[in-house]
C-alpha cells in the first residue's frame, strides 16, 4: 500500500497547523520547522564476494532543547532524507508528550538489509558508525533500532563506538541485547505501550475490551506485541495482520475470523516479519489482499508498519464499526485522511503519543546503562504503564480543554514543553 505522500511535509504541515492554534511566534516556528543538523555520508562496504559497495546513510538531530536527541536507525530500500527528517521531528514531540528528558534525532541507510548476509550487515553498522561517531554520544545523539535493525545491530554499534572513543559505552545505543547493555521489557515496550493507550481510550469512551476486536496492519515487533497485548492484556481478539512477503515481494493479510494466535504467527514469521503463507493456511488461516485489513468490521485499527498508509482513498474503506485508530506506526494517517476522520468522530490515538513506548523504554535503558544497575521486566513495564497512562491524561485534558482532536492536544502539550525548554535556556 504504498503512498506518494512526502513524510516531511505532512510533519511541517501538522506542525503548522498547531502552531497557528497556539499563536506561536513566526521566529520560533521557522526554527521548529526544520532540524538543528543533518549528516549525510557514504558508508563503503567490502561485501562478501570481494568487491566494494557503497551505502548512503544519514543522521538527522531536530531539537536538543529538553535533552540529548533521541531516535532510531532505519535501514531500508526507500529511505530518503525527507523520510529521516520527518522521522526526527517526530521524536522531538514524541519524546516531549512523553515527558522524557530527550530531544529528536532519526538515521537511516539505503538499503534492504535482507539483501545482505550476517557479516555485511555487522559490517555495514560497524561503518556507519565510524561515519558518525563524533557526532553523537550519551549526552548528545543517542541512536536506536527502527525499521530493518535489530538488537544485535545496535550491539555492533556500540561496540564500534566504545572501540573508537576507547571506552565502554553502553549509553551511547538503546535497544541492545538483554545481556549487553540492553532492557528487559525493550522487547514488547513499543506494542504493549500501543495497548495501554487503547485501554485508557477504552476507558474514555466506556468499552468493555474483552468485547472488542482489532485489525492491525505489519507483523514487525510492534505489531507483534500489539497483538500479544490487545489478547492477553485487554482480552479482545485480534482478527488479522498484514505483513511483507519476501518471497513475493508483495504485502498481504493473514486474517481468521475467531482470532489469530500471535505466538503461533510469530513462529513461522522470519525476522523481516515475512510470514509462510502455507503453514497459515494449513492452520486454518486465510490470505488475503494488502488492503484487506483496513476494511475489517473491527473496533479498532492499529496502523503499525510504514508512513502514509491511512489516506486520501484508504480512509473511504474503515468500517462503521471502527471506533478508535491506534497509531502503531510513524506517521500512518495523511491530513487530509485525518480530516474525514474527525468527521466520523473516530478516536484518533495519535503516533507519537501511542507509539512512544519504545523511546521510553529506551530512556529507562539508558538509565540503567547509567547507573550500571538493571531492573527487572515487571519493574520496567509497571514504569512504561505509569509514564504511557500519564502521557494519555495530559493529551486528553488538553482535547477536553482546548476542545480539539486528540492529534492536536499532542502536538499543544509537546510543542509547549518545547518552546519551553527552549525559552528556559536563552534560545529564544
Amino acid at each position: 500500500m504504498a503512498s506518494s505522500t512526502n513524510a516531511f511535509e505532512m510533519a511541517q504541515a501538522q506542525f503548522d497547523h498547531v502552531a497557528e492554534l497556539l499563536n506561536l511566534d513566526p521566529q520560533v516556528r521557522e526554527f521548529l520547522r526544520w532540524p538543528l543538523r543533518e549528516y549525510h555520508f557514504r558508508v563503503p562496504i567490502r561485501m562478501d564476494d570481494g568487491t566494494i559497495r557503497v551505502f548512503e546513510g544519514f543522521r538527522v538531530q531536530h531539537n536538543d532543547a529538553r535533552g540529548p536527541h533521541k531516535g532510531g536507525l532505519r535501514f531500508h530500500a526507500a529511505e530518503t532524507a525527507d523520510t529521516v527528517r520527518a522521522l526526527a521531528m517526530w521524536m522531538t514531540w514524541k519524546c516531549a508528550v512523553a515527558d522524557i528528558p530527550l530531544g529528536g534525532g532519526k538515521g537511516g541507510v539505503i538499503v534492504d538489509p535482507s539483501t545482505l548476509s550476517v557479516s555485511e550487515k555487522e559490517r555495514l553498522v560497524r561503518g556507519y558508525m565510524k561515519q558518525i561517531w563524533k557526532n553523537i554520544g550519551p549526552r548528545n545523539d543517542v541512536p536506536a533500532p527502527d525499521v530493518g535493525t535489530t538488537p544485535q545491530m545496535m550491539g555492533w554499534m556500540m561496540d564500534e563506538y566504545s572501540t573508537l572513543c576507547g571506552e565502554y559505552t553502553p549509553g551511547v545505543i538503546t535497544g541492545k541485547p538483554v545481556g549487553g547493555g540492553g532492557s528487559l521489557g525493550r522487547t514488547e515496550a513499543t506494542g504493549y505501550g500501543v495497548v495501554y493507550h487503547i485501554r485508557e481510550a477504552m476507558k474514555h469512551l466506556k468499552l468493555d475490551s474483552s468485547q472488542c476486536s482489532a485489525a492491525i496492519q505489519g507483523f514487525g515487533n510492534v505489531a507483534q506485541y500489539a497483538a500479544i497485548g490487545f489478547i492477553e492484556l485487554l482480552k479482545g481478539k485480534v482478527v488479522c495482520v498484514s505483513y511483507w512477503d519476501r518471497e513475493d515481494r508483495a504485502p498481504y493479510t493473514v486474517s481468521k475470523e475467531d482470532g489469530i494466535d500471535p505466538h503461533f504467527l510469530m513462529s513461522i514469521t522470519d525476522q523481516y516479519g515475512s510470514v509462510d503463507k502455507e503453514k497459515a493456511k494449513k492452520a486454518g488461516y486465510v490470505i488475503e489482499d494488502a488492503e484487506a485489513w483496513i476494511s475489517k468490521d473491527v473496533d479498532v485499527l492499529i496502523p503499525a508498519a510504514l508512513e502514509g498508509q491511512i489516506n486520501a482513498e484508504t480512509v473511504q474503506k474503515i468500517s462503521d464499526q471502527v471506533k478508535i485508530i491506534a497509531e502503531g506506526a510513524n506517521g500512518p494517517t495523511t491530513p487530509d485522511a485525518d480530516a474525514v476522520l474527525k468527521t466520523r468522530n473516530i478516536f484518533v490515538i495519535p503516533d507519537f503519543l501511542c507509539n512512544a513506548g519504545g523511546v521510553t523504554t529506551s530512556y529507562f535503558e539508558s538509565v540503567q546503562n547509567d547507573m550500571n544497575f538493571y531492573w527487572t521486566r515487571e519493574e520496567v513495564l509497571e514504569k512504561l504503564d505509569t509514564k504511557m497512562t500519564q502521557a494519555f491524561k495530559s493529551v486528553l485534558d488538553m482535547s477536553e480543554k482546548e476542545k480539539v482532536c486528540m492529534r492536536d492536544a499532542a502536538y499543544m502539550v509537546s510543542i509547549a514543553r518545547v518552546v519551553k525548554a527552549m525559552q528556559l535556556r536563552g534560545w529564544i
